[in-house]
């Protein structure tokens, strides 16, 4: 069971980039998937998150209206559209695995079950 997150690179202020959640020994249509990021000397947080059928998403306030979490389980991936990019987003950004979610705590990290590698995004100014 392996979740691997990529897409990840250098982009100027304003720019997009759009990251992969694709997993590997196992469908990622039976799991709440989150994406988390960590900048360096802070606490992960909670980016976005996307229930089992793709019905219901959730937003930091951080991201709200820029980033656009979305899943393709004939593709067993989840993506991470990210528009407007902006120096704090700068992070290294993990995808993780529920299965069994409670929505309203998305943005607790305990309530995953698996995690990815991470990617490095990278938004200068």
């Amino acid at each position: 069971v392996q979740l691997q997150a990529s897409g990840g690179g250098l982009v100027q202020a304003g720019g997009s980039l759009r990251l992969s959640c694709t997993a590997s020994g196992f469908t990622l249509e039976s799991y709440a998937i989150g994406w988390f990021r960590q900048a360096p000397g802070k606490d992960r947080e909670g980016v976005s998150c996307v229930s089992r059928n793709g019905v219901r998403t959730y937003y930091s306030d951080s991201v709200k209206g820029r980033f656009t979490i979305s899943r393709d389980n004939a593709e067993n991936t989840v993506y991470l559209q990210m528009n407007s990019l902006k120096p704090e987003d700068t992070a290294v950004y993990y995808c993780a695995a529920s299965e069994s979610l409670i929505l309203s705590l998305w943005q607790l990290d305990v309530e995953y079950d698996y995690w990815g590698q991470g990617t490095l995004v990278t938004v200068s100014s």
